[in-house]
């Protein structure tokens, strides 16, 4: 392979190469990807330029330079587990097949390991995809931070959390003071005082990341009251917009894994939901990376921003091919 076949293979396993090996010399990297230091360099400033619509450079994968070193400081959650749909997944694993049988493949062992990985995957998925690398252990994970968050709460101790928000696309570490564990709607969630927002939250427990027992008094403020779950958890807010969307079978782990309303089964597996936004570039960005498993029907700025921002990325991706 030449040119820029052989160039995105070597960039779409740089970022996971590299945030294993922080502060490696870029001459040793440069070996082992079989390239000169020079090319590497310009393989990095082409990743430090990636992104969706809506992110600038360095907002997507941010790098550091120090003498002859690299280090990736900003991987845009690359670290957590690779979801796919199920579509997706059968794509990849024929690509990964094929290319295992292809002479003069490097590490065919390795692409074994993944298709078994995938394959294990798409064998416990639902209609929400497939979360490759998650599986038991995903459901195991969850147990811990549980057991742990509750042990907190017996021994009356605050927390330290790693925690996802996924209506923000964010990874924030919090200091909590643990309140009490429910289940609402089917999910378990800690509520706590969080001493970064000041108030009262709800930390679903397959968003912590992770979590650690501080040794230190966990102390809700005596004007922390419990949240009212008796109508659920959605609460709209003046500022959020409404979006009408239609999600096909493989994208119905949306309505799952974001709050939505008025749910619809539609005919083929597909749902009808309405979801609120606040941040405009959040929703852009998360449709997108739907593609075609999503029809959005209202508004219709929203429509015709998603058109101008996937001509945009197809006038890009034309640009670099040519």
């Amino acid at each position: 392979m030449t040119g820029s076949q052989e160039r995105l293979p070597r960039l779409l396993a740089l970022v996971p190469y590299l945030i294993a090996r922080p502060g490696i010399p870029i001459d040793e990297a440069a070996a082992d990807f079989g390239v000169t230091p020079k090319q590497l360099r310009k393989d990095l400033e082409l990743l430090w330029m990636c992104g969706l619509p809506g992110y600038g450079p360095g907002d997507l994968i941010d790098i550091s330079f120090e003498e002859d070193t690299v280090t990736v400081t900003f991987d845009a959650g690359m670290r957590r587990p690779l979801r796919l749909t199920g579509a997706e997944a059968t794509a990849l694993l024929v690509a990964l097949r094929a290319l295992v049988d292809t002479p003069g493949v490097a590490d065919a062992d390795a692409i074994r390991r993944a298709v078994a990985k995938i394959e294990a995957a798409a064998g416990q998925a639902q209609p929400a995809g497939v979360a490759v690398g998650l599986g038991v252990r995903e459901a195991a994970e969850t147990a811990r931070v549980r057991e742990v968050v509750q042990s907190a709460l017996r021994a009356g101790r605050a927390l330290r959390i790693t925690y996802y928000t996924a209506s923000k696309d964010e990874i924030t570490e919090r200091t909590v003071d643990p309140m009490r564990v429910l289940i609402v709607e089917g999910r378990g969630y800690l509520e706590a005082w969080c001493r970064r927002a000041e108030a009262v939250r709800l930390f679903r427990l397959d968003r912590i990341d992770d979590v650690d027992v501080l040794d230190e008094a966990a102390a809700p403020p005596p004007y922390a009251e419990p949240t009212d779950t008796s109508t659920g958890l959605f609460r709209a807010a003046p500022d959020q917009r409404v979006a009408r969307l239609v999600l096909e079978p493989d994208a119905r782990w949306v309505s799952e894994y974001y709050p939505v309303e008025d749910v619809e089964e539609l005919d083929g597996g597909r749902l009808r939901v309405v979801m609120r936004y606040a941040d405009t570039s959040w929703i852009v960005r998360l449709l997108l990376g739907l593609g075609g498993e999503v029809r959005v029907e209202e508004p219709a700025d929203l429509v015709m921003l998603l058109r101008e921002r996937a001509a945009a990325a197809v006038r890009r991706i034309a640009l670099v091919s040519g």
